[in-house]
This record gives C-alpha cells, sequence and structure tokens, in this order.
C-alpha cells in the first residue's frame, strides 16, 4: 500500500511540475529563430511524459498483485508507513534532501563527500578512515570529471576557503 500511495503521490507532482513548470517555462529567443535548436523544454517534456507512463503502469500492476489480498488495507499502510520511516532507504533519502538543501552554500565538493560518506556510513562500512579517503578522492573526481571533462558550471559554495578550493580545481582541469 505504502508503494502505491508514494507512485500516486509522484504521478501528482509530476503532473503538477509538468502543467506549472515545463509549459511554463520561457523560451530564449535566440532559440526561436534557428528552426532546427531543440528547444529547451523538449527533455523536461519527454522525461516527465516517461515517468508518469511507468508510474501509471507500476500503480495498475499494484492494485493487480494485490487484488485479492487482504492485508492490502489503510490499516497495514500505516504500520508499514512507521516501518519505512525507520529503514535505511528513508535515511538515504534524507541525506539526499539534505544534501539538496546545503548545496549551494557549501558547495558540489564538499556536500558530495557528505553525501558519500554518509551513504557509506549508511551502507555498513566499518573502517572510517577508508570512507574518509574514498569519500574525499570521488569528490574531488566527480568535480573534476564534471568541471573538465563535461564543461558543467557546479556549486562553488559561499563560504569563502570552500569557493576557492573549488576554483582551484577548477585551475587545475
Amino acid at each position: 500500500m505504502f508503494e502505491l500511495f508514494c507512485n500516486v503521490l509522484l504521478v501528482v507532482f509530476l503532473g503538477y511540475t509538468y502543467f506549472t513548470h515545463v509549459l511554463e517555462a520561457k523560451i530564449p529567443k535566440s532559440y526561436l529563430k534557428n528552426p532546427n535548436n531543440l528547444m529547451p523544454d523538449v527533455w523536461p517534456k519527454l522525461i516527465i511524459i516517461l515517468l508518469m507512463i511507468c508510474l501509471i503502469a507500476n500503480i495498475v500492476k499494484i492494485i493487480l498483485k494485490n487484488k485479492n489480498n487482504k492485508d492490502f488495507n489503510l490499516k497495514t499502510f500505516g504500520k508499514n508507513s512507521w516501518e519505512f520511516l525507520k529503514s535505511k532507504m528513508f535515511l538515504g533519502m534524507v541525506v539526499l534532501a539534505a544534501a539538496a538543501f546545503v548545496l549551494e552554500y557549501l558547495g558540489f565538493v564538499v556536500t558530495a563527500f557528505l553525501v558519500l560518506f554518509f551513504y557509506g556510513m549508511l551502507l555498513g562500512e566499518k573502517k572510517i578512515w577508508r570512507l574518509l579517503i574514498v569519500s574525499v578522492v570521488l569528490a574531488f573526481v566527480l568535480h573534476l570529471l564534471f568541471c573538465g571533462l563535461l564543461d558543467v558550471n557546479l556549486p562553488r559554495g559561499e563560504v569563502p576557503f570552500l569557493r576557492n578550493m573549488a576554483l582551484f580545481l577548477e585551475s587545475l582541469v
């Protein structure tokens, strides 16, 4: 039941996003001048529509699978929801949500380090020193990969020394 509830919420959220943010997005005039340009709203529309199709198919599958299941009701939904809130999956979601809030302030490198470190702890890594080393190396590699090879501007952070570190890493490429 909890999976069904989450799928329905995702369909509603994606529908809201599609109609309020994607359709209403302004397209720059420079794009409109060239008819061969792929408009900036094409990929978000396509991805949202495909996600909604997959979610609706999953909702139908869940309903058909649990058609004769007596435990498929709101009472067990409440109990399963409480179990979900105590699970590692939920803690992982909290880590990602927290990362979304601190990304602009701390910058990509520090946020990626924190996410990798806490996920490693969540997955059960016992050797903290190894987790620290791997998290730092992967955060730097990801930053260099995105900034250097893919030419993506990542948040540098608002804290002066973190911003300087991100600028130094970008200058290495």
